[in-house]
């Protein structure tokens, strides 16, 4: 063989390994546009998902606000419409519609404070400030807040949680006192007790433990306690004046403090939730 066949043969072999690299250069390149493509596809088809359920969410809470807010303002009418008609009242019975009036406006202007709080949560949660809050007195402040509701069912309440100072939302942290109270003082019953205290902690997080010893709720409803407009009974929560948004608003103000929480039954009887607090978020 000669030099110059041998260096045709190299020439041929160099560009037929060129040609080959290259092929395989392009078809490893189609394989991965096509999983590219594949993968935009499903990011895509996610969005569109994604899009679709958030418009049912949104559609289904819009539905819900109606429903919620038809209640006072249907019964805000209709003694309105008693009042202001051609039948004269007696003074006791002006006064009666009047107070009842009054009551349908606080319980339409809880629902609108409650419902403002957790689209804020969702949609502007960085705009809550944060501060050194402490956390027993918080929780000693939602106690006095309603403690004539709790006196009048003889609710008493055990608040032992530590003198502890977290860095947080002082307003947040209230409301997460306050709703279990209140649904508590609401649902209870009467002569049950309250209890409030921290069972464990770390370098970061408190791990706080609340109870009352009342009725409880049907098994059922746990997977969706903090559901918004969640209606385990529908007469006795709207004749409580419920908005129906407490423990909901629960559920977001310590998942803003970086925790979770869970309820489940007490063991002898009540409700119980367990949840943690960033010491600082």
């Amino acid at each position: 063989m000669t030099s110059t066949t041998t260096i045709l043969l190299i020439a041929i072999a160099a560009v037929t390994i060129a040609w080959l690299l290259r092929e395989r250069s392009r078809h490893i390149q189609a394989k991965r546009l096509r999983a590219l493509a594949n993968e935009a596809e499903r990011s895509k088809q996610q969005i569109i998902v994604e899009q679709n359920r958030n418009r049912q969410l949104k559609q289904e809470m819009t539905n819900n606000i109606a429903h919620e807010l038809k209640t006072p303002v249907s019964s805000i009418r209709g003694y309105l419409e008693i009042l202001l008609g051609d039948k004269p009242l007696d003074d006791e019975r002006r006064r009666y519609f009047l107070n009842r009036c009054y009551s349908q406006t606080l319980r339409l202007s809880d629902l609108l404070t409650d419902i403002s709080l957790i689209n804020k949560l969702e949609e502007s949660a960085d705009l809550f400030p944060k501060e050194p809050a402490p956390l027993h007195d918080i929780a000693e402040e939602a106690h006095l807040e309603l403690s004539d509701r709790l006196d009048e069912q003889q609710i008493a309440l055990s608040n032992t949680l530590p003198e502890v100072t977290i860095v947080g939302n002082r307003s947040l942290l209230y409301a997460i006192f306050r709703n279990l109270i209140e649904n508590s003082a609401a649902y209870a019953g009467p002569n049950s007790k309250i209890g409030i205290e921290c069972y464990n902690t770390d370098d970061d997080r408190l791990y706080l433990h609340y109870f009352d010893t009342g009725q409880g709720v049907d098994p059922k409803y746990l997977p969706v306690i903090f559901d918004r407009f969640l209606r385990i009974d529908n007469g006795r929560s709207r004749a409580n004046g419920g908005t129906g948004l407490g423990l909901s608003i629960v559920k977001h103000a310590v998942l803003f403090h970086g925790g979770e929480i869970y309820a489940q039954l007490r063991q002898g009887g009540g409700l119980e939730f367990f949840f943690s607090l960033k010491k600082n978020i």
